[in-house]
């Protein structure tokens, strides 16, 4: 009669195992990139902490409310606006007012543009706007300076002479946009 062996089962060598997850933990580590976070660029004034915030009283002609409801539609100074494109120079004949109109800016450094959205509205319609609010500024400055807004924009603020024509720019010409905080009224 043939004998049976008693064998036990083949040993894997694990001793390498913690070796390799741990190159495989580094490996993982090293090659995965991790996401730039994305927003707007946007400059803060400072915190003062000392003193509690300045209550400020504006003339209603001096405002250039602009509204985004949830739906994306855009309301200026209570009507209706399709084309968005025709912000920035909405703005920039609020600010300047060169027709002396009663219903816009009593002078450019008194002129505020309200920004105030819905939070259903969608992030691409508020940076649009935004950036068209900001474009007649732009445009503002440079025409001051005799330049293109791009060429405006572009201005190096380390040269001397670039630096003096931004300064030259906004002068007199604050670019105040207030950013107000969304309702909660509409969609998501």
């Amino acid at each position: 009669m043939a004998r049976k062996r008693n064998r036990e089962g083949a040993e894997v060598n694990s001793s390498s195992m913690a070796d390799i997850a741990f190159l495989l933990l580094v490996f993982f580590l090293v090659t995965t990139t991790i996401p730039n976070d994305k927003g707007l660029l946007i400059q803060l004034p400072p915190n003062e902490e000392d003193q509690p915030p300045e209550e400020v009283k504006l003339n209603e002609r001096n405002v250039f409310a602009v509204r985004i409801n949830s739906a994306d539609n855009l309301l200026v100074d209570n009507e209706p606006l399709t084309d968005v494109y025709r912000l920035k120079q909405m703005v920039k004949e609020h600010v300047l007012n060169p027709t002396n109109d009663p219903n816009k800016a009593e002078s450019p450094d008194k002129a505020v543009v309200s920004l105030k959205n819905d939070r259903g509205t969608s992030y691409e319609r508020f940076v649009t706007v935004l950036d068209q609010l900001q474009a007649g500024y732009y445009e503002i400055y440079a025409e001051r300076v005799g330049i293109t807004a791009q060429e405006y924009r572009n201005l190096d603020r380390k040269d001397p002479r670039q630096l003096e024509l931004l300064e030259r720019g906004r002068e007199g010409i604050p670019m105040a946009i207030s950013i107000a905080q969304p309702t909660k009224f509409g969609g998501n």
